[in-house]
């Protein structure tokens, strides 16, 4: 088996897909929306949903969707006008996914996001918290840049307009995309965009330039094959590069393929040759990893025998009643080690909790955590997807 072939093959046991479609995918040239191309995506996405995948949605369009509506015949350049026009468009396009998923017999639930909820601990734990839950409950959370309030997406665009080169930042939503993709430790990031992938040239000036179906890392070369943003969107496949580079080097394997051919993410989780594969060089969770050999613990959860069983199991999260003991002093989002009553350490996690929080919390049950603390973030104190047994 060729390591393309290889490669390809380990796509078809991902689990937890995060799925992202640009501008030109969900619109038309006019950007009415692209009716037949949406239905196709969520009829593919709500087929992995109800065959066992964890699938998570990021879009974009609204600007584009917005501008239609608001009779504007010339993409806005101006900041104001954008978020505008971005304000407009987003319940539009939300609209059309309820109704399409709808039809599916599924719940689409709306997040949006800037990229500083993923860029500090406590907001990128609540964010994976409440994209967690949903799935859990089985809703598909459908995600997108919060343009109307956020600039950071809109000002790069301008800057690379204005940019005799293309700037190497992260556009459109592929970088959200990829954020978030490594928050929930996703398995498979899959861009879906208006090419087929990344070829040798700019197929539309070089007629010889072909598909590059498997990219092994993502570098100066690689990156030098990419230039411009896409017309109708703020990306290009420079910022799929970007995205492609931070989600596998962080354990999550990217395809980047043609989102207007039907049936595309049923072929591409079956390992065909579709688009380009960038291959993660380690497929184990970044996430987990970072907690099983992290080199400082804040403290130390002591578990009884009960809850230890059930979280060797793999299935449990540590509640509050399963703790009978809190050393050290630790703040939410900090590794802590989790021993037995004889002090052999166990596993370690990452703690939804400060220590003050956890030992007013030890012992008791999870609707207990209102009366207690005045609040209630979560049921557990360290969640099964936070949780890494087993580490001595």
């Amino acid at each position: 088996m060729s390591q393309e072939s290889a490669a390809r093959a380990t796509l078809q046991q991902a689990h937890r897909l995060v799925v992202k479609v640009g501008t030109h995918v969900v619109t038309t040239e006019d950007f009415e929306l692209a009716v037949g191309r949406v239905a196709h995506l969520v009829d593919g996405l709500a087929r992995e949903r109800k065959g066992g995948r964890e699938v998570v949605l990021v879009t974009s369009g609204a600007v584009g969707m917005g501008l239609r509506l608001l009779g504007l015949r010339q993409r806005p350049r101006s900041l104001g006008l954008r978020q505008a026009c971005a304000a407009v468009g987003q319940g539009q396009l939300m609209a059309a996914y309820a109704e399409a998923f709808s039809k599916q017999g599924l719940i689409a639930a709306q997040v949006l996001l800037t990229q500083e909820d993923l860029g500090d601990r406590d907001r990128a734990l609540c964010v994976r918290t409440t994209l967690m839950r949903l799935l859990e409950l089985g809703a598909v959370p459908v995600l997108n840049e919060n343009d109307s309030v956020s600039i950071r997406e809109l000002v790069e665009y301008q800057r690379r307009q204005g940019a005799e080169a293309p700037m190497r930042v992260f556009g459109d939503n592929d970088g959200l995309a990829a954020r978030v993709a490594v928050a929930l430790d996703a398995d498979l990031l899959v861009l879906l965009t208006n090419v087929d992938g990344l070829f040798t040239a700019n197929p539309k000036v070089d007629a010889r330039a072909t598909r590059i179906p498997l990219l092994a890392t993502v570098d100066g070369e690689a990156l030098s094959r990419a230039g411009g943003s896409s017309s109708g969107g703020t990306g290009g496949m420079i910022s799929k590069l970007e995205a492609a580079r931070l989600a596998t080097a962080e354990g999550t394997s990217v395809v980047i393929a043609n989102g207007s051919e039907a049936g595309v993410l049923a072929r591409i989780l079956a390992g065909e040759d579709v688009g380009t594969l960038v291959p993660t060089p380690d497929p184990r969770r970044a996430r987990m990893r970072f907690i099983a050999v992290a080199s400082k613990r804040f403290g130390v959860l002591v578990a009884n025998d009960g809850a230890l069983r059930a979280l060797e199991k793999g299935k449990a999260s540590l509640l509050p009643v399963g703790v009978i003991a809190v050393e050290g002093s630790f703040d939410k989002g900090d590794v802590v080690e989790i021993h037995d009553g004889s002090g052999r350490v166990r596993g370690r996690g990452m703690v939804n909790y400060d220590a003050d929080a956890c030992r007013k919390l030890a012992g008791r049950q999870s609707d207990e955590i209102d009366a207690v603390l005045g609040y209630r973030g979560y049921d557990a104190l360290i969640t099964r997807d936070n949780l890494v047994m087993g580490t001595t």
